[in-house]
């Protein structure tokens, strides 16, 4: 039996920037390999200590599921530690659409949008994945593995999956920024991306507590239904707690739930 271990790793990011990645593995077998979870925001999945914001506690939401289920996955927590524009635009693809800015987003943050998300999305199909499944105990194959995120992590989870069904088997995708694009570019985009062979796990998850949360809960619901109307029923998910803020706190509580359902594929 082998220790729970979490790693960090560094790697060259575009314009040689260094980015920080975290591996968690939980305590398995001499010769266990595990599905895996990649996930935006690694700085806020682990402790409280390194977070702003506070932490998604994904080594006890791992451990709570091996001990019901006893399943378990590998968590690799990609960090986006950067100015609050600079995680945005690295986590908002250009190619899904124009962007809207919705009425609350400040003229400045407006002015510094410059959407990136293909360049993180590359960065964690050709760099991060290769390597972790080289040092880690990684079951391979598309059907053991899922993106997850929040916020414009969610966005960019929702992208990445549906750009690469033959890797990815499941979506988290909490909180989503979907209304930074215009409603057309969006539903075209989606539309194009569903016609798919593979259609992955799609959970879909929003708050609805007054402020952005709200704004995001509109959109996610309207996408939901439009999904609806021609996704798998048993490909999609919606969980709408209306009560709950845009924050890891809320989050936590639906990872753990995602985490379930990803590991009851197979």
């Amino acid at each position: 039996m082998k220790n729970e271990e979490l790693t960090t790793l560094k790697f060259s990011y575009p314009e040689g920037q260094e980015r920080t990645v975290r591996v968690y593995v939980p305590a398995h077998g001499d010769d266990e390999t595990l599905p895996v979870i990649y996930m935006t925001d690694g700085q806020n999945l682990f402790e409280d200590e390194i977070s702003s914001f506070g932490s998604w506690h994904t080594r006890e939401a791992v451990a709570a599921e091996r001990k019901s289920s006893g399943k378990a996955a590998i968590i690799v927590g990609i960090f986006n530690d950067g100015s609050p524009v600079q995680r945005t635009n690295e986590l908002t693809p250009a190619s899904i659409g124009k962007l809207a800015f919705p009425p609350e987003m400040p003229e400045e943050a407006r002015r510094l949008m410059d959407p990136q998300g293909e360049s993180f999305d590359d960065f964690v199909v050709n760099t991060v994945m290769p390597a972790v499944e080289e040092r880690f105990p990684v079951k391979k194959g598309s059907e053991n593995t899922a993106f997850c995120g929040s916020s414009s992590g969610g966005l960019q989870s929702f992208f990445t999956v549906l750009s690469h069904p033959d890797k990815f088997a499941a979506a988290g995708v909490f909180s989503p920024c979907f209304m930074l694009y215009e409603g057309a570019d969006f539903a075209g985009w989606l539309h194009e991306k569903i016609k798919t062979e593979q259609p992955p796990y799609l959970y879909l998850y929003s708050g609805g507590a007054e402020g952005l949360e709200q704004v995001i809960c509109l959109v996610t619901d309207m996408t939901s239904k439009m999904l609806s109307s021609c996704y798998p029923a048993d490909k999609l998910k919606t969980v709408i707690k209306r009560e709950q803020e845009h924050c890891e706190a809320a989050w936590e509580t639906v990872f753990a739930d995602f985490l379930h359902d990803f590991l009851s594929l197979n």
